[in-house]
């Protein structure tokens, strides 16, 4: 998606700025690549991804049987006493000691027939959830991205911002020295000197601000990529995947993970509709058991024993509660559908406004050029006019202030060329690290959930610390 179209970013202003550091050159390339591996935000989202997956497992289980052994051992201390006749016959009081070592054991494994559709409508919402959460992972990816070009490129044009009022500064101080020394000789008046040391305060304000802007900029450029900025170099616009602005609506409608995202939650909610509704509906079981008993009445004796038993549960009335949450869950849908047509408004809304303004921004920088060489040959002129009388000092700062601000207006129109069309593909869904064709391995969002789907033990964590996917 990169522009083949020769420079149209700060390459004149790049050349004199940095132009002797022995730094290596880093590219926006490298920063978005930096960006992708390191970020938090977007490690945070895969993390997140991952613990969404485990819904499915989940969800699975219900079609498993449960297996469950009890053990019982225990220690019994009883006395039994009975009337007897001795040999003389009388009747006597006879004792005996029946303690004891219990032990119960049993075996149960129970076999779900029939949940009422629970389990084949949790699955199918697992599944939605997944790929909406899939989804919102790319969506925070186009973010992290997006971030990272608007640092990136901010960082170039604070650079280029605090180069050119350094140069006023320059400028501004040989124009005070010629005023004084024009001031010494009768030339002008006081009135132009306070003119020309007024401005120069100005400019070194200016320059004060443009350098802690620069250091903010500095700041974002290290927390996006997690790397300190080097010698940076001047990024192309990206050429935009749409031909127009409806073109770049259409796209968004449907390609956007926002809409996407909303798309697959709207699919769980009425999935979500199905589980409430099978609390209602019969359920069927199969249960084997098996059974050891020892000790349990007196010393010496065992009782073993095996069961089969088939369960059929029908719900007749539950108090309401159940109905509520079909009613609940059914609302909750419609709500989900309304977020929908909501999300998609907004995406076609970001596609079509980044489109205009990327296409405003070429315009300003097309004019913004044209007054520059204007405002060059204007200020040559007044400078001349004002070596013979014909002109003002005044004249002469107001026209290099005209030509700065033009220089500014400049590089803040250019920066805003890359930053908007990296804008544009984000809108309509194409700001991905596959998309900018990332110098990475990309990260397979799938790996988890193979790993986990239909394993039925397991404790361990089955994540990997890279990427799986193949190179770009």
């Amino acid at each position: 998606m990169t522009s083949p179209r020769a420079a149209l970013f700060l390459s004149v202003a790049l050349a004199g700025f940095g132009g002797g550091t022995a730094a290596r050159a880093q590219t926006l390339q490298e920063a978005l690549a930096q960006a992708y591996a390191n970020n938090p935000t977007l490690q945070t989202a895969r993390a997140q991804l991952r613990v969404v997956d485990e819904n499915v497992p989940q969800a699975l289980s219900g079609w498993r049987p449960s297996v469950v052994v009890t053990a019982a051992p225990g220690y019994a201390d009883a006395r039994s006493r009975a009337q007897a006749i001795n040999p003389e016959g009388e009747s006597i009081s006879a004792y005996r000691n029946l303690d004891r070592q219990t032990l119960n054991l049993s075996g149960t494994v129970t076999q779900p027939l029939y949940r009422g559709g629970r389990t084949v409508a949790s699955t199918r919402r697992a599944e939605n959830q997944v790929l909406a959460q899939r989804a919102r992972l790319l969506a925070t990816e186009q973010q992290v991205l997006q971030d990272t070009v608007n640092a990136y490129v901010g960082l170039i044009r604070y650079q280029e911002e605090v180069r050119l009022n350094i140069n006023n500064v320059q400028v501004l101080q040989r124009q005070l020295d010629a005023t004084n020394e024009r001031f010494r000789v009768g030339e002008i008046t006081r009135t132009d000197v306070a003119q020309a040391e007024s401005r120069i305060a100005g400019a070194r304000a200016t320059r004060a601000d443009a350098e802690g802007q620069l250091q903010q900029a500095r700041a974002t450029f290290l927390r996006t990529t997690g790397i300190a900025p080097e010698r940076l170099t001047a990024p192309q616009p990206l050429r935009l995947p749409v031909r127009s602005a409806q073109d770049a609506a259409q796209l968004a409608a449907i390609n956007n993970p926002n809409v996407v995202a909303a798309l697959f939650d709207e699919a769980a909610g009425r999935d979500f509709i199905d589980v409430q509704q099978s609390t209602l509906l019969p359920q069927a079981s199969l249960q084997a058991q098996a059974f050891r008993s020892d000790n349990s009445t007196v010393r010496g004796t065992r009782g073993t024993g095996e069961s089969i038993t088939a369960t059929l549960s029908v719900p007749l009335y539950q108090g309401g509660g159940e109905h509520s949450q079909v009613r609940q869950a059914r609302q909750d849908a419609n709500r989900l559908r309304q977020i929908v047509d909501d999300q998609r408004r907004v995406a076609v809304q970001q596609a079509v406004a980044a489109w205009e303004v990327a296409q405003s921004n070429r315009a300003q920088v097309d004019s913004t050029r044209s007054q520059i060489r204007a405002a060059e040959v204007a200020l040559d002129g007044v400078q001349r006019e004002a070596v013979v009388g014909s002109r003002t000092t005044l004249d002469v700062l107001n026209a290099e202030q005209e030509l700065l601000n033009a220089r500014v207006t400049l590089v803040r129109a250019l920066a805003n060329v890359v930053t908007t069309s990296h804008a544009v593909a984000a809108a309509v869904g194409r700001l991905t690290a596959r998309d900018l064709a990332l110098p990475v391995q990309l990260y397979d969002m799938g790996q988890y959930y193979r790993e986990v789907r239909n394993r039925w033990v397991g404790l361990g964590d089955y994540s990997t610390p890279t990427a799986t996917a193949t190179t770009p």
